[in-house]
């Protein structure tokens, strides 16, 4: 008997120091995460993106502020430091961390702006409230938990069940409700103040690719606070295609013979250098940080002229988008997305992988967020840079003597990915080394499908194209705004159009060849208020009011748009109210901290014009101001058969050109690459 209770007592004592020893890995674990999370030092420059640790500091005060109520985070960001503080900086110097909070109480359905200051002047507190205000009559933008809720309320509902069954669908497990801005509200939802939340409904059945099998013909909109829905629309049944768009391996089998290994190596390492969030390569130094609503955003883009590094850009940044889409019908004209102010598109960054997004030869950078409950999370790889090289910079051949000079043109790329349900963009800052600067955006991911009854293209009405049997993609735009806070060689500048135009024949003009180009100021915010003319090639340039080149012309940077459509909605379209930033291709107004989005800072649920219509109607003047520039590009997408099921990639975007900045061609005394010759 003692010997089986020895037994029984060594077994549970062997038990015990397992559990002991299982709990000590747990929390070893447990402490590796928070440290890998909090690992970024100490931050050494304002512009330093904010630790776990600030994070964390600044949510808790916040809270202690509002105990009792259920409050939520669409927004814990840096509160950018003064630019002039910023610009004065000296490395080793005290600077001050401010945190800005936008903090949502779903209790009363309010909204407020938090700044907390982390390092006050006093020593007495880690943080203090610095500033906390209502912003009344605004809904902040969707938060990830919402779209579950609103999953969650309209699956509950009796009404969508039933039209569920209607379409045959009764396992209603095999239904993904995907949740939508609200897009343009009705009056009475406008005066009711929910917070709303429209949902689509997708048949997934055994597939993974449920975009192909819109439910067509349901919405909902579901009030997210009371938790049930506001309105429900059944307009009747539409067929459902039958084929699987699963885009696997399996599903396209048999595959397409896979091209032959290209490697892209750097043996001797990258040539940019990384140090904490700063970036230098070729000439350029400049900073990054992902920012939880506009994305990766760039600032003190500067650029190397000797032993002088002369500014170009203090702050760049995706600042709005919006997609229209083209049917009247009232299940699809409230969709045109704000995917920047309604779903904040930093947070819906994705991880990249070497090879994949992001060639073998780049480096992937993490970054640190917070979620809806103000908890920093760590992004991992989200950011990717990475050397290209993109065929010829400059070549001449002198056929007398047979001389030959060529240099090869190799690019800096800073990338980042956002997936707001099926569509994903990618967002690149190109560097060149002839002191150019490219932004490009990259349009992927599925059509939005709308089901139909047609399978052949005979009886399609205009509003779309049927790109499979029972489907259709609805004609519609992706317009992007960048706001460009350009500071070329010091912030008094001054914008400029520059134009081609043709001479009558004269005299002077027998031919009728002569064509000359015209440089106006525009010297307000009103004027400046541009849109593109290909007849006359415009384009617009910063200017610099207080340096000249050794010409006597004013250093300048000049935006060559690439290609770009217009806005097609009717100058009376309720969308234009929304989106009054893509009616204009060009902006500038003068500097101010606070004007940082071109759809103004709450567009979800709002119908009213805000934003940059908003932001010159006070006509500022704009010759030696500082200045910032807004350049609105789009596309517009009638979809085609190829689209589907994935679209291949389209890309849109412009150029930063330096024009009178350097005295010569900054690149052409790049050394020449060694030639590699191989025999037949």
């Amino acid at each position: 008997m003692l010997q089986i209770l020895s037994q029984l007592f060594s077994k549970r004592r062997k038990q015990f120091w397992l559990s002991i020893a299982m709990f000590i890995v747990v929390a070893i674990a447990i402490s590796s995460i928070q440290i890998s999370l909090a690992r970024i030092v100490t931050p050494t420059h304002p512009l330093d993106s904010l630790t776990a640790q600030e994070i964390t500091a600044a949510v808790a005060l916040i809270k202690q502020k509002m105990p009792q109520q259920e409050i939520h985070f669409p927004i814990v960001a840096l509160n950018e430091p003064d630019k002039t503080e910023v610009l004065n900086f000296k490395p080793g110097q005290p600077f001050k961390r401010e945190v800005f909070a936008v903090v949502y109480d779903r209790s009363q359905n309010k909204t407020y702006e938090a700044v907390v200051t982390l390092k006050p002047k006093t020593k007495a507190k880690a943080a203090v409230l610095s500033s906390w205000q209502e912003i009344p009559g605004v809904q902040p933008a969707i938060m990830e938990p919402e779209y579950e809720i609103a999953a969650a309320v309209t699956k509950a509902d009796p009404r969508w069940q039933a039209a569920m069954r209607k379409r045959g669908i009764t396992d209603f497990k095999q239904v993904v409700v995907e949740g939508w801005a609200v897009g343009l509200v009705t009056e009475a939802e406008k005066s009711s103040g929910a917070r709303l939340c429209r949902t689509l409904s997708y048949f997934k059945g055994d597939r993974w690719n449920y975009y192909g099998t819109p439910i067509e013909g349901v919405v909902a909109t579901v009030d997210l606070n009371a938790k049930k829905l506001a309105s429900f629309s059944d307009t009747g049944v539409v067929a459902l295609s039958k084929e699987n768009w699963d885009y696997d391996r399996r599903s396209l089998s048999p595959l397409r013979t896979a091209a032959k290994l290209l490697k892209i190596l750097q043996p001797n390492g990258h040539t940019f250098k990384l140090s904490g969030n700063e970036v230098s390569w070729q000439g350029w130094k400049f900073r990054y940080m992902m920012h939880p609503r506009d994305g990766l955003i760039l600032y003190q883009v500067q650029h190397e002229d000797g032993r002088e590094f002369r500014p170009v850009m203090y702050r760049a940044s995706l600042s709005e988008m919006v997609v229209p889409y083209g049917d009247p019908n009232p299940q699809w004209s409230f969709r045109n997305a704000f995917d920047v102010g309604e779903y904040n598109f930093g947070t819906l960054t994705n991880t990249q992988e070497l090879g994949k997004e992001v060639p073998e030869n780049g480096v992937l950078l993490d970054a640190v967020l917070a979620d809806s409950q103000g908890k920093p999370y760590a992004m991992p790889d989200v950011v990717g840079i990475y050397e290209k090289d993109n065929g010829v910079l400059w070549k001449h051949y002198d056929y007398r003597s047979e001389r030959k000079d060529v240099r090869r043109d190799r690019q800096l790329i800073v990338t980042t990915t956002a997936t707001i349900g099926n569509y994903d963009y990618a967002i690149n800052w190109i560097f060149h080394q002839d002191g150019s600067l490219d932004v490009r955006t990259d349009l992927h991911g599925l059509v939005l499908a709308q089901g139909s009854d047609s399978v052949t293209t005979a009886s399609r009405d205009s509003y779309g194209k049927l790109i499979a049997k029972n489907i259709v993609g609805v004609n519609h735009q992706h317009f992007f705004n960048f706001r460009l806070d350009l500071d070329v060689d010091g912030e008094a500048n001054m914008p400029m159009e520059m134009t081609v135009q043709s001479l009558p024949i004269s005299a002077n003009n027998p031919h009728g060849n002569a064509f000359v180009t015209k440089h106006v100021p525009l010297t307000s915010e009103e004027s400046a208020v541009r849109d593109l003319n290909m007849t006359e090639n415009r384009e617009w340039a910063i200017a610099s009011t207080t340096r000249k080149n050794q010409l006597g012309a004013p250093t300048s940077y000049m935006l060559m748009p690439s290609g770009n459509t217009v806005f097609f909605p009717r100058q009376d379209a309720t969308i234009r109210d929304r989106a009054g930033f893509a009616t204009h291709h060009f902006w500038v107004t003068k500097y101010k901290p606070k004007e940082l989005h071109a759809g103004g800072e709450y567009p979800n649920q709002s119908n009213s014009q805000q934003g940059l219509p908003t932001l010159v109607a006070d006509n500022e003047p704009l010759i030696g101001q500082d200045l910032v520039a807004w350049y609105t590009f789009g596309t517009t997408h009638v979809p085609r058969p190829e689209d589907w099921p994935v679209m291949p990639v389209h890309h849109a975007g412009f150029k930063l050109m330096p024009v009178g900045f350097f005295t010569r061609n900054p690149a052409i005394n790049l050394p020449e690459s060694t030639p590699i010759n191989h025999s037949s």
